[in-house]
């Protein structure tokens, strides 16, 4: 029995000067996202660790401040995983391809956001569905 399906196209690798150019992006990146977590976790103790009483107006203030730390902190570690999951990627020679439609993705595209998951098509159309 004849196979009927059509050949995939295999893409070729990813050039090597760049891949190490967004390898060493995404490390400067993810240091200074761990930074800024670091910081931010430190702000935190400050405001949990306030010892002067506080009025009503104070306490206010420092849940909203708490809570900005908290939904930054939460962005920053989706980026961080994100950035993870590009280096992983780099390493097992998967970097810089949809993982919906395994296309390449542009490298405009990967200076852009070097954790890129998706080519432009496919994250636009996860977009629209997502509206």
């Amino acid at each position: 029995m004849a196979a009927t399906g059509k050949k995939k196209k295999k893409i070729p690798p990813i050039d090597q000067e760049f891949l190490e150019k967004m390898e060493n992006a995404l490390q400067v990146l993810k240091a200074e996202i761990v930074d800024n977590l670091i910081a931010g976790n430190e702000d935190f103790k400050e405001i949990m660790e306030g010892e002067e009483p506080k009025d009503l107006a104070d306490i206010a203030s420092d849940d909203m401040d708490r809570k900005m730390i908290e939904a930054i902190g939460t962005q920053e570690l989706k980026r961080l995983k994100l950035i993870e999951s590009a280096l992983t990627r780099i390493k097992q020679g998967k970097y810089g391809h949809c993982i919906k439609c395994g296309k390449r993705i542009p490298q405009d595209r990967l200076i852009a956001i070097p954790y890129a998951l998706m080519c432009i098509e496919c994250k636009s159309e996860e977009e629209r569905r997502n509206r």
